[in-house]
């Protein structure tokens, strides 16, 4: 994977805390950074259900990135004391109010729509700056399950 033309980080990982993966990606790098995620979830400590819900959700994030972002992303993987966070940025022109705002799932025969909202359903928080100049979400997940989910998110525009 290469760090040409990736975006600046909009937010900034504590230097305390352990930053697995810091990485550009298009849609080339997509199965590649999935394991890359995958082995190092499992090595900060998600397990079984958990560790599989948390990559499908990255994955959904880093193909919206793809598909509706730009063409390429920004991913940055990181753990905290019971935590696994990561967020994804990309360029492209944010997500509307209304996509954000509606929280029902996405019906059956549906061919798209059903990335935020599984990434939402399938981590213990998530959290999404959006605005004309691109999106970043950031999902985390607990080691061990949490008792409940958070979400949030705000527009920049």
């Amino acid at each position: 994977m290469t760090n040409a033309g990736s975006p600046p980080p909009r937010t900034v990982v504590p230097i305390e805390h352990a930053l697995l993966i810091a990485d550009a990606f298009d849609q080339a790098q997509v199965t590649e950074l999935r394991h890359s995620v995958a082995a190092c979830a499992r090595t900060a400590g998600l397990r079984d259900e958990r560790l599989d819900d948390f990559v499908l959700a990255v994955n959904e994030l880093i193909t919206n990135a793809v598909r509706h972002g730009g063409g390429q992303g920004w991913l940055r993987l990181w753990e905290e004391p019971g935590l696994v966070l990561c967020e994804v940025a990309d360029h492209g022109q944010g997500i509307s109010t209304q996509d954000l705002d509606n929280r029902s799932r996405p019906a059956p025969e549906t061919a798209g729509g059903w990335g935020l909202w599984l990434a939402r359903e399938l981590t213990d928080a998530m959290d999404v700056d959006t605005g004309p100049a691109g999106t970043t979400v950031r999902i985390i997940t607990a080691t061990t399950p949490a008792e409940q989910h958070v979400g949030r998110h705000r527009s920049r525009e």
